[in-house]
């Protein structure tokens, strides 16, 4: 039974919380607790065991073996380390989660500069392999997080996934990539420049080492050997290298667009500085959309590939591939010519329709604001056309999305199917220049946008289809919208009766042989928009000249290097546009004066090709090389949040497409197909692993609907909580953790509470990695007993009598409780192995080594039994239970194969429970600290053989509904159909519950249409 317990000192800086666990000896209550700290130097040992005794109102210590110092400055945490019962039954001393985490970190980083020294001696006589000389590797990559400077629990979740995956991965063969970075640029480091007076280097640089540090805590091992920075001029050269290769290739280039401008700080705006009332967020001016000439990379070229190449990805989840497919938006239709006279002069204009099927239906043509047909709109007109163009530069609400909106322009343009039939043009807020042609139809009847907008204008909505065929031009349905195809009513000339889909190819083909529409392919997606007229990014390489135009930095003058000595004062745009002498330059072309493009990249063009330079990241003289490149691509497992789903994995792969097709790695389509490598064409994930978000108990006032803090709700009685200013038991969720809600936990707290092996247990159990994780503190105390008992197994299996070195199971020779042991641990092992090979169901693997660890606590080595079991007991007590025996080959056996599964998931406990195993098994007695680590060991294999089942548990249904079970032995079963009926059918009739089920009440078997055997003996449906 928990609860919690405070004890405060004559200082009120020096308090401590209990968890206890109360349990019973002869003689008295005895609560036993552990004693962790926080950020506590001074304390002689950080964590130890002590037991209590406890009177109503006051606490004293039984034992004092311990020296403890308490410090002022510095609050301490007990929580339960495990059930006393599992404590006092081990033959080890009690556990310290606190000091074996330093001791293995300790440990790790050891024996790292031992095998980086070993490798560089290796390497530095090593040939590079080529592309054929593949090695068995594995690439293991999770999103490289902003150095924010704190790690949340959504970053703890992603990296104990990726961390236990590689650890295992490791175990099984694999030579495994596991890299560690910063996606260090961005508006956060800029703005904490303005407000906090740090240059955003050095934030960005003291961010990174402390959340080094956190994860460090949390046990990751990365291979910091690669690490990189995105703002390292050693990095963003060779973005800027990748710049002058799309440039090279015509897939960079400037155009005018538009962007959020601050008037008062004259300066661009990110989205996220907008607030709700389109202000600025530092100035509080309105913002206004102005145009600025911005570079551009071509994505449109690669639409095609990065559509179809979705079918590739086999083990991406469907909805990511969903949300690119509609992103990238594909569209089929037609293509027609509109003709405007205007000003005795005749011009076109291009609409894009998916619904050529609707053409009839056309009662206006709507075009951007920017297109170039306004340039001919009549003086009568262009006043209105002036204020309404002035109207949109103002921002709106970032949270509301404005309704259709536009104005006459006086042109008339003619329709193409029905001659004399004049169609007005508006300037509208809805269609937007960079999109198709920057015109549409405007189709009320049959279009929702359209409709709403001709209603706002008093247009009579025409339908030219319907659902079922009818005569005349009356909708089917009368009122909004008919979005659906059908058939083409009266009113379509020679089209009329025709279905949609007929209809549009007889369309098209006419328009076509009369030269005035084609069959087209229109996207949704437009081109990248990537220059940012920001500080802190990598600069575009590109020089002004006005002589020669944008000509690119030569790549050996590369980086462009990002200027530090700066000022930041949020007005007058980017500093970087202050700099004279670094703005000012040559010409690389014609050796005039010239200028530096001012703009710095979008962070997204770091964060796309990062893959790539971890495989081979101290590479001076490429991005990296094409043999490393081709032997560490795809990567493996992609694990990252389902936020990024579209636009970095998006850019991602064009950015790796590029390269591919380029010839910057890759083997080509032909090798390609004929090895089978999937997913190939420069797909650079092989899986997508998107981890759900880490949700937060949360409590609102039930009255006014306010957040609640967690000080403000009494949570004694953690399932009944109590609001305890009203009284009242607030509203509860969970809910994604912010600051706002006071819902946010701590890592480092949790760790310092529970001990990181724990944590991360408690992070893998809670739920599916897909699937939201709702943070229960609590529940993580059952992790710590499940390591305690863990801990009491290896204590069992040190004091069990030696092993043989080899472990030679044999069914035939075992006993009904070892048969049950062995089928248990390779369930176990298959289940773990599948799960860190595909399913990555983390879930399921920990409850199946919970219910191994039960198996194993339940029984007991031969040569031990009589140490560890009672066999009588005074007359006044209750006797023990005696454990069943099983051979200590066995035991430790499974034991060890028990640790090296759990240890992925809990490395440093995992570690220390493998010295404990080695160091006191005499067929392997080593020295402490000489040990080999658990992870240089093999993972467990199975036997297929022990997997099968001595008894069956068989499921009996009658007419589709579950009844009852019966069971028997699997050799009984007869081999053939007709046997296992008859078989199963004797059984059955003789079960007691077949009285009610398949006999009426004279004991009669009841009429039977159907018996079907289900599953080779697990289920028998009957159909009566």
């Amino acid at each position: 039974m928990s609860s919690c317990l405070r004890l405060s000192s004559s200082s009120s800086s020096a308090r401590m919380l209990f968890r206890r666990t109360t349990f019973s000896t002869s003689t008295q209550q005895t609560r036993l607790f552990h004693l962790r700290t926080l950020n506590t130097p001074r304390l002689n040992n950080p964590s130890t065991i002590l037991p209590f005794t406890t009177a109503p109102t006051r606490l004293r210590a039984t034992s004092t073996a311990v020296p403890l110092v308490l410090s002022r400055q510095f609050s301490y945490t007990l929580s339960v380390l495990a059930t006393p019962d599992d404590l006092k039954a081990s033959p080890l001393a009690p556990l310290d989660y606190a000091a074996i985490e330093q001791k293995w970190l300790k440990r790790w980083k050891e024996n790292k500069t031992v095998e980086a020294q070993a490798a560089a001696v290796k390497a530095a006589s090593a040939k590079e392999l080529t592309a054929d000389e593949e090695p068995d590797k594995f690439y293991i990559l999770s999103m490289f997080p902003y150095p924010s400077g704190i790690l949340h629990m959504g970053h703890v979740r992603v990296y104990a996934i990726s961390d236990a995956l590689a650890r295992a991965r490791r175990m099984m063969g694999f030579d495994v990539v596991h890299p560690m970075g910063w996606d260090a640029f961005g508006l956060p480091a800029e703005n904490a420049a303005i407000e906090r007076s740090i240059h955003p280097n050095e934030w960005t640089v003291k961010n990174i080492a402390v959340m080094k540090g956190q994860m460090e805590n949390i046990l990751a091992d990365f291979d910091w050997d690669r690490e990189l920075r995105t703002c390292s001029p050693e990095y963003y050269r060779w973005t800027q290298y990748l710049f002058l290769k799309l440039h090279e290739a015509g897939l960079a280039y400037q155009k005018e667009a538009v962007v959020n401008w601050d008037p008062v700080d004259e300066t661009v705006l990110a989205n996220e500085q907008v607030d709700s009332e389109g202000k600025s967020w530092r100035s509080g001016a309105v913002v206004e959309k102005r145009k600025l000439r911005q570079w551009f990379f071509k994505i449109t070229e690669y639409a095609e590939d990065l559509l179809q190449d979705l079918d590739r990805l086999q083990h991406w989840p469907e909805r990511v591939k969903q949300m690119q497919r509609n992103w990238i938006g594909k569209s089929k239709g037609a293509e027609f010519d509109f003709k405007v006279n205007s000003s005795g002069s005749t011009e076109d204009i291009q609409v894009f329709t998916s619904r050529p099927d609707t053409v009839f239906g056309v009662q206006f043509l709507a075009v951007s604001v920017e297109h170039p047909i306004l340039n001919s709109v009549p003086a009568s007109h262009q006043h209105q056309l002036d204020e309404f163009k002035e109207s949109l530069k103002k921002m709106t609400s970032s949270e509301t999305e404005p309704g259709p909106e536009g104005v006459p322009t006086g042109l008339m343009a003619d329709h193409p199917f029905l001659p004399g039939t004049k169609i007005p043009v508006y300037a509208v807020n809805y269609v937007v220049s960079d999109y198709g042609t920057g015109a549409v139809m405007g189709v009320p009847g049959h279009d929702e946008r359209d409709y709403a907008f001709a209603k706002t204008q008093g247009i009579d909505v025409k339908y030219v289809v319907t659902p079922e065929p009818t005569e005349g031009s009356k909708a089917a349905v009368d009122g909004g919208a008919l979005t659906a195809r059908g058939v083409l009513m009266g009113n379509n000339g020679e089209f009329s009766g025709l279905t949609s889909e007929a209809a549009a190819e007889a369309i098209v083909k006419k328009a076509d042989g009369l030269g005035f529409g084609r069959e087209k392919t229109s996207f949704r997606i437009r081109d990248w928009l990537l220059s940012r007229q920001r500080y802190w990014g990598a600069p575009i390489p590109m020089i002004h000249c006005q002589g020669c135009g944008p000509v690119p930095v030569p790549a050996e003058d590369l980086p462009v290097v990002l200027p530090m000595d700066v000022s930041f004062t949020g007005r007058g745009g980017s500093p970087l546009k202050q700099i004279d002498d670094w703005v000012k330059c040559s010409c690389p072309k014609c050796g005039g004066s010239a200028q530096r493009d001012t703009d710095t990249m979008d962070t997204f063009v770091d964060s796309s090709w990062y893959f790539l330079r971890f495989l081979d990241p101290h590479n001076t003289k490429m991005p990296f090389s094409h043999a490393k490149a081709t032997t560490g691509m795809p990567v493996d497992v992609y694990i990252g949040g389902i936020e990024h789903a579209i636009l970095h994995l998006l850019y991602s792969r064009f950015l790796s497409k590029f390269a591919w097709k380029t010839g910057l790695y890759g083997r080509g389509p032909e090798a390609e197909d004929k090895t089978g490598k999937e997913p190939g064409r420069g797909e650079p994930f092989k899986v997508l692993l998107t981890q759900g978000m880490v949700q937060g108990r949360t409590f609102k006032d039930p009255v006014t609907g306010a957040f609640l803090k967690p000080e403000e709700v009494d949570l004694s009685d953690p399932a009944n909580p109590i609001q305890k200013s009203t009284g009242l038991t607030p509203n509860q969720s969970y809910e994604k953790m912010s600051k706002s809600k006071f819902n946010g936990v701590d890592p480092e707290d949790m760790i310092a509470s529970h001990g990181a092996d724990a944590t991360r247990l408690h992070v893998l159990y809670k739920a599916p990695p897909s699937e939201e994780l709702e943070w229960d503190e609590q529940s993580i105390v059952g992790m710590q007993r499940f390591l305690a008992k863990v801990w009491k197994v290896v204590g069992n299996a040190t004091q069990a009598a030696p092993a043989a070195e080899y472990f030679e199971p044999s069914i035939e020779t075992m006993n009904k409780d070892e048969r049950e042991l062995w089928r248990t641990l390779n369930h176990t092992i298959k289940e773990l192995t599948t799960s860190f090979q595909s399913t990555y169901a983390f879930n399921t693997s920990i409850a199946f080594l919970i219910k191994l660890t039960n198996q194993l606590s339940a029984v007991t080595p031969a040569s031990s039994a009589s140490s560890t079991t009672t066999t009588s007991q005074p007359a006044s007590k209750k006797a023990k239970k005696v454990q069943a025996e099983v051979s200590p080959e066995l035991y430790q056996h499974t034991a060890e194969a028990l640790v090296k599964m759990l240890s992925p998931l809990a490395p440093a406990f995992g570690e220390e429970c493998w010295e404990t195993l080695q160091s006191r098994s005499s067929s392997t007695i080593t020295t402490p600290g000489t040990t080999p680590s658990v992870f240089s060991e093999a993972w467990p294999s199975f036997h297929e053989a022990a997997l099968k089942e001595d008894k069956i548990v068989c499921g009996i249904q009658v007419n589709g509904k579950s009844r009852f079970n019966i069971e028997y032995d699997v050799s009984e079963l007869p081999s053939d159909k007709a046997g296992q009926e008859a078989f199963l059918r004797n059984l059955v009739y003789k079960h007691e519950k077949a009285q009610k089920w398949l006999l009426d009440d004279k004991g009669v078997v009841r009429d039977v249409k159907k018996m079907i055997v289900i599953k080779g003996g697990k289920l028998v449906s009957f159909v009566l």
